[in-house]
């Protein structure tokens, strides 16, 4: 964005308002003031901002913006659970944002980058590659976007999962920042042991992580338990092998006393064997550790399948041999391309295949 693009106040944590209201002559009253109205009101303009100074308004409209996020395409999957968004930033990028309904609660899985660098093999969004970071506003306002459906139906968001397109350690300060806000007790107070981050095994975040202490919940993509077969799948095994991952996550645990959750993508034939699995069990019996087990979401660009049944539970009796404890993850919207990235690809397949020819 342009340099003199007007301030968007979601970019901000409640500190940095306070101190770009400071700078304006404005005392941490009215810094609180405006908060309230972003994420308590969650006012929609400046104007609904309730008990603001006509002239901190008036301030505001000059310098400064509450960047929208805007549904540019949706679907709804057939069972009602699951909700899909492809949300349009203000520079025309595209993100996609997951909202999930259990039984008594409900889930938003968002992105934190336009496409991603990793190139995960078997994921969408890594197919495409990455446009850029989101900034902090434009990842939390998919979280105000999907309260605002919620609030509709009487409903309200429990769990946060920094999993949809992107990597959130790549985007390392953007995502914490709004990570801060959504924390924030006098912003959105959500409870940090709902809130997920995912990464694909960026080490030096992991690291930072552990030394800052942030308040979320760490879950590494790991789908190969050898340096050959991760790297076959997730590209970024090469740059961090396992030996320097798995340092980085034994010192994420012993300064956080926190588990770690790891995330299996299974494959059928490919990474779902016995051997697989005790290969698997074997790098993690010494942690504090537990398996998420995800079959594979079908993909235009991988020709791999999902692992079958039986197949599942047979890795998860293997991973318990070993002490090692793990949950098959609900796939959820399968017939909507809920997997990440892959409904912005088939909006953006569709969209060319309607290009006219020419002659």
């Amino acid at each position: 964005m342009p340099s003199d693009t007007p301030t968007n106040l979601y970019d901000l944590t409640r500190p940095a308002l306070g101190a770009l209201l400071s700078d304006w002559g404005y005392r941490p009253h009215h810094r609180d003031v405006l908060w309230s109205g972003l994420y308590r009101q969650q006012a929609r303009a400046l104007d609904e901002v309730e008990g603001l100074r006509a002239d901190l308004r008036e301030a505001l409209r000059e310098r400064a913006r509450l960047g929208q996020l805007t549904t540019h395409h949706e679907a709804f999957s057939s069972d009602g659970h699951t909700h899909k968004l492809l949300m349009k930033l203000e520079d025309g990028q595209t993100i996609e944002t997951v909202l999930m309904r259990f039984k008594g609660r409900a889930t938003v899985c968002i992105s934190t980058q336009a496409g991603c660098a990793m190139g995960c093999v078997f994921c969408a969004t890594g197919q495409m590659g990455l446009s850029r970071h989101l900034t902090p506003g434009e990842i939390v306002g998919q979280i105000l976007h999907v309260q605002r459906i919620l609030r509709e139906s009487g409903e309200t968001l429990r769990n946060v999962v920094l999993m949809g397109m992107g990597e959130p350690l790549h985007n390392y300060d953007n995502t914490l920042a709004a990570v801060d806000v959504l924390v924030d007790p006098l912003g959105l107070a959500m409870a940090p042991r709902f809130i997920t981050l995912s990464t694909v095994g960026v080490v030096p975040g992991i690291r930072r992580l552990a030394d800052e202490d942030r308040p979320v919940q760490l879950a590494v993509s790991l789908h190969g338990a050898t340096d050959a077969e991760r790297a076959a799948l997730v590209p970024a095994g090469r740059r961090w092998p396992l030996a320097e991952l798995m340092d980085a996550c034994r010192y994420y645990i012993a300064r956080r006393k926190r588990r770690i959750f790891f995330e299996w993508t299974l494959i059928e034939g490919r990474n779902d064997t016995v051997e697989h699995a005790h290969t698997l069990g074997a790098l993690l019996g010494d942690m504090d550790a537990h398996v998420n087990v995800i079959p594979l979401n079908l993909t235009v660009g991988y020709d791999g399948g999902p692992s079958r049944p039986e197949s599942v539970r047979t890795f998860q009796d293997v991973l318990m041999s070993h002490g090692v404890p793990s949950t098959v993850r609900q796939r959820r919207g399968i017939d909507i391309d809920a997997g990440c990235g892959q409904l912005k690809s088939a909006v953006e397949r569709r969209s060319r295949r309607s290009l006219p020819t020419s002659p």
